[in-house]
């Protein structure tokens, strides 16, 4: 008995991946060995029902239209032989014959008029922690500080920019507190625009920026103020309008889930007057959760520094998405966008709302989500989330995207591990979405790729003194910077928008926080990996192939990785070897067959340009090349040039 359906190649599943609310899908299998009936076991909504499958030519097929509104679909195939049922069943790509019930192949379906701003999916994006990428030479710094210290609070300023952060309790208390600050601020991003611009960066993502108790600011205590430790509302608009005039947009972070207990609306210090914590008639008090007021109430994981809000209450959704609101009032200001801080525990509605109010102020605006995990079927305590619908989220943070080229690089999974993360979120998001999503490979909150490839300390088990003490040795840090410049090459490629976390272009290592968040080493720079970097974004903003085009990508073997990117004529070919010994590898076009653009030909033929050496290669219906150990090559046909 033979069964056999690969929903990533168009010949057994069209159109491929997701698909608009109503449109028609068929699905196809070869079979052959058995006479029983065979079925389409499809789910959605409304239920389960089987469709039967009709022979055409050496195939089974049939044909349905997808649900009328957005959300999910789930497939598998039945045969009825003997009075017994089969199911051929899988999540990805191929499936496997069984005589039980297994897991179902998914389909999403998404607002046909979803659409995503056209400049962010052709951005490159560069994450700032703004307290420690650059103090300005007229820093605000100890102006900053003193109006903290006056309504009470703990700061303490670092004399040198590069101490190590504190890790530790400090000054006397029991437990570590993040108030310890280097005096990064919004003109010292602006006297860095040049470089910036330099490196080819068109959008730049700014941790919180309003005034907080914290280093970090995800505890915000005034959602309308600029931190004084940053600057002030001026100095924001002075940054979005020379950003602007250097071809760089601004995203925000808004942190909408909780506020800080030391906050102008919770104001358990009672350092502002007429908080919630203090006043049941405070004009705050119905945001938040309140189990026995004022001593007991429901916290961001449990953290009592962190009080959850009531995303629901018309008076706080007012706030921060009204005409006149939060989201408004620094949109207008001169930002592009928003990026919403756990997004999966803000409700469905209040996200839709955000995204109503972001997209009336420009169309253009874009509303990026914290989401770890596949965005097109994240549960939640309202059930499936509708990120990916086309009324919610224009784009996520890709955490799974991170994984798997981290895990390959280092040696954790092979490139078939590799091949099945990326084409698994190829298929389930909708196209708008997934040429959006930001690519990262290092964040605030994640160790930082050169130390995760150079065997530093897992950020979960080892304690941060052990953290503080990892240094990489010379060689096992040269070769995580090979490896590094290997994913980056992937992130520069692959569909979506690559985020560089500030410093990862020039050699910045850290684990977890407060590590990951050391600030950038001005004066301390491995200028070869910047360049390196620089380069690959200049290739990038420079191919409509690579920006607008289709591609081919797979698993060449258990170390190597090819990728394709081909438009008209122009054709970009990357290969990665993390291999310790050098390859030669061959890319054949029609074995990458997967995904919607495995039925368009590659302009394969013609003369080729390695962008960094200048070797030049020839090509005709297979490409070969050398590839070095733990690295890669990138060719581009001299046509396109």
């Amino acid at each position: 008995m033979f069964f056999q359906h690969d929903s990533l190649d168009i010949a057994y599943r069209r159109p491929q991946g997701a698909v608009t609310a109503g449109q028609e899908v068929t699905l196809c299998a070869r079979i052959s060995g058995m006479g029983g009936q065979v079925f389409l076991l499809l789910q959605d909504r409304m239920g389960e029902r089987l469709l039967p499958m009709w022979p055409a030519g050496d195939r089974f097929e049939t044909s349905f239209f997808a649900m009328g509104e957005p959300g999910l679909m789930f497939y598998c195939f039945l045969v009825r032989e003997n009075g017994r049922d089969y199911y051929y069943c899988g999540s990805s790509g191929k499936g496997e014959l069984r005589e039980g019930r297994g897991p179902l192949w998914q389909i999403t379906v998404y607002d046909a008029g979803f659409e995503t701003p056209a400049w962010f999916r052709s951005a490159v994006a560069y994450q700032i922690f703004p307290d420690r990428f650059c103090r300005s030479q007229s820093a605000p710094m100890a102006l900053g500080a003193a109006q903290h210290q006056r309504m009470g609070r703990q700061v303490y300023l670092h004399r040198k920019w590069d101490e190590e952060p504190f890790y530790a309790p400090h000054g006397g208390n029991r437990n570590y507190a993040p108030d310890d600050y280097f005096g990064g601020d919004l003109n010292g991003i602006r006297e860095k625009l040049p470089y910036l611009q330099e490196l080819g960066i068109t959008c730049l993502y700014l941790n919180p920026i309003f005034e907080a108790d914290s280093n970090h600011r995800y505890n915000t205590a005034d959602y309308l103020r600029i931190d004084p430790l940053l600057g002030t509302e001026a100095d924001f608009k002075a940054l979005c309008a020379e950003a602007g005039e250097r071809g760089i947009r601004i995203i925000l972070d808004g942190v909408f889930s909780h506020t800080g207990a030391d906050s102008r609306y919770f104001d358990k210090r009672n350092r502002y007057g007429n908080g919630a914590y203090h006043h049941q008639d405070s004009p705050y008090y119905a945001w938040y959760r309140f189990y026995h007021w004022p001593e007991r109430y429901e916290c961001w994981w449990g953290f009592d520094t962190l009080p959850n809000v009531e995303e629901k209450e018309p008076s706080y959704g007012a706030f921060i998405h009204g005409p006149e609101g939060v989201l408004s009032k620094w949109l207008r200001a001169g930002a592009s966008g928003w990026r919403l801080d756990v997004a999966d525990e803000l409700p469905d509605c209040f996200i839709r709302d955000v995204r109503s109010r972001v997209k009336a102020e420009d169309r253009e605006n874009v509303l990026i989500g914290e989401v770890w995990e596949d965005c097109s079927n994240k549960q939640g305590a309202e059930g499936r989330r509708g990120y990916v619908d086309g009324f919610e989220l224009d784009s996520a943070m890709n955490y799974p995207l991170r994984t798997g080229l981290l895990r390959f690089l280092k040696g954790e999974e092979d490139a078939f591990d590799l091949e099945g993360r990326l084409w698994s979120l190829m298929e389930n998001y909708p196209k708008p979405f997934r040429d959006a999503c930001l690519n990262l490979i290092s964040s605030h909150d994640e160790t930082r790729a050169l130390t995760y490839l150079a065997g530093g300390p897992d950020r979960f088990t080892a304690t941060r003194a052990e953290q503080a003490a990892f240094r990489p040795d010379a060689g096992a840090l040269a070769r995580a910077k090979r490896l590094f410049l290997a994913g980056t090459a992937l992130q520069m490629l692959l569909p979506g928008v690559p985020c560089i976390y500030y410093g990862d272009e020039v050699g910045l290592t850290g684990g977890g926080d407060p590590f990951n968040r050391r600030p950038y080493p001005w004066g301390r720079e491995d200028f070869v990996l910047r360049d390196a970097v620089r380069t690959l974004v200049g290739l990038r903003r420079g191919s409509q192939a690579i920006t607008a085009g289709h591609l081919r990508m797979g698993a060449l073997s258990g170390q190597c990785f090819a990728l394709i990117r081909y438009l008209g004529e122009e054709c970009v070919v990357l290969l990665v070897n993390r291999s310790p010994v050098p390859v030669t590898a061959s890319v054949y076009p029609s074995l990458l067959y997967k995904g919607e653009d495995g039925s368009v030909p590659v302009p394969l033929a013609g003369e080729y340009t390695e962008l960094f050496t200048g070797e030049r290669r020839r090509a005709r219906s297979v490409f070969s090349a050398p590839v070095p150990a733990e690295g890669y090559c990138i060719f581009r046909k001299e046509t396109s040039l």
